[in-house]
């Protein structure tokens, strides 16, 4: 070979080298770019444990934390399961050995054993007609709500099942500006030290409302942007018009954070506000804003640090649930998929986090169950993770 060829050589094998240095700097930025770093979850395929007594959930549609870590969960049993294929045990005459309702709330240790079993209609108090949303106070207390006809009341229980308080009766008409009744409650949340309940009401009132958690009294009430709450009937959600001025049913969550603000799940408007605690608006973003029917905003949980860093949001439309950053609202990756093996979903509807970071979550419709999410501490992730399958 000349001394000329080996220079034309060199040079192109210089030139190749500089392309691939090129491609190989493009393909790290593109990678980079479709990471980011967020909390990390697996799921746990093995939680919870089997339930005793040949019992089956129904559309689970509350969950709820203690102070020791216990999950509590509230389904609608009789009411969603098939006595031909899922409930036999339970049909008049029985058409199998197998299977029957478990009790409405069922509480979990943090390995998944149901510790106990309880609620339905009793002496003192009106149980809802359909069971929707199950929270539990600074003293274990557990609230319940309800999105029924005829549902414009609240229940509160002690931690083992004994009834503790009815607020407002079962029966009310509907009117998003009563200061005695409610309609319809989709979730209640607490503000322990000014010893206020956010109510997300709901299901027939379009409005947030807040009560004393002793007495049960209105203290303040609000619709969307701070607005006086209407129950105008601005029709279906169509994502190519302006926004209405006013929430839509139902309103799902109303979430206190540390730091004093009130983050909104308006779902079927697809988006989150967040307020002031007197009501005034702070801020908006939208989620997914094509999602049409059900809508994308179900419920939120913040993580467990001090600083409440992130907003964990349950899409039960779209089959995910989104890790955010809470204060900008900036959606970080979402993890999840429709489906009915571990790690997906099939409406997943209600989430809250542990003391250790981890959350669960539970689904209605036919998804019918509770999984565990695994936290796994801050790292690099795709922005769209699918399934949060175990690593081997």
């Amino acid at each position: 070979m000349t001394r000329r060829r080996k220079l034309i050589v060199f040079g192109a094998l210089v030139g190749l080298f500089a392309v691939l240095g090129v491609g190989q700097a493009v393909l790290d930025a593109a990678t980079q770019a479709q990471t980011v770093r967020a909390p990390r979850f697996e799921v746990d395929p093995m939680w919870p444990k089997p339930l005793p007594n040949q019992w089956i959930l129904g559309s689970t549609i509350g969950v709820g934390i203690d102070s020791k870590d216990h999950i509590f969960i509230i389904h609608r049993g009789d009411s969603t399961l098939d006595q031909r294929t899922e409930a036999g045990a339970a049909a008049n005459p029985p058409v199998g050995s197998c299977c029957r309702a478990a009790p409405p709330i069922v509480e979990f240790d943090p390995e998944g054993n149901v510790v106990k079993a309880w609620g339905g209609p009793g002496q003192g108090y009106t149980w809802p007609n359909s069971n929707h949303g199950l929270t539990l106070d600074n003293k274990d207390n557990v609230w319940i709500g309800g999105n029924g006809t005829g549902d414009t009341q609240i229940l509160k229980f002690t931690h083992d099942g004994k009834f503790l308080q009815q607020f407002s009766q079962a029966g009310l008409p509907y009117n998003s500006n009563s200061r005695t009744s409610f309609g319809r409650v989709a979730k209640i949340s607490f503000d322990v030290a000014a010893n206020e309940a956010y109510l997300a009401d709901g299901y027939s009132h379009k409005r947030v409302a807040v009560i004393d958690m002793t007495t049960g009294a209105m203290k303040r009430l609000w619709g969307a942007y701070g607005n006086v709450p209407s129950d105008s009937n601005y029709g279906r959600y169509n994502p190519d018009v302006p926004l209405i001025p006013q929430f839509r049913t139902p309103v799902h969550c109303a979430e206190p954070s540390v730091d004093g603000l009130i983050y909104v799940c308006d779902r079927p408007n697809d988006r989150i506000q967040v307020f002031q605690k007197n009501g005034k608006f702070v801020k908006e973003v939208r989620i997914a804003p094509r999602t049409l029917g059900d809508g994308s905003v179900w419920d939120i949980a913040f993580s467990r640090d001090p600083q409440q860093t992130y907003l964990y949001l349950a899409d039960g439309k779209n089959e995910k649930i989104y890790v955010m950053d809470r204060k900008s609202l900036e959606i970080l990756t979402s993890f999840g998929d429709g489906g009915r093996q571990p790690g997906q979903f099939f409406g997943v509807h209600s989430i809250v986090t542990d003391t250790k970071g981890n959350i669960y979550t539970t689904e209605t419709y036919e998804g019918k169950r509770l999984q565990k999410f695994v936290y796994k501490g801050i790292g690099s992730v795709k922005r769209d993770q699918g399934v949060v399958w175990p690593k081997r």
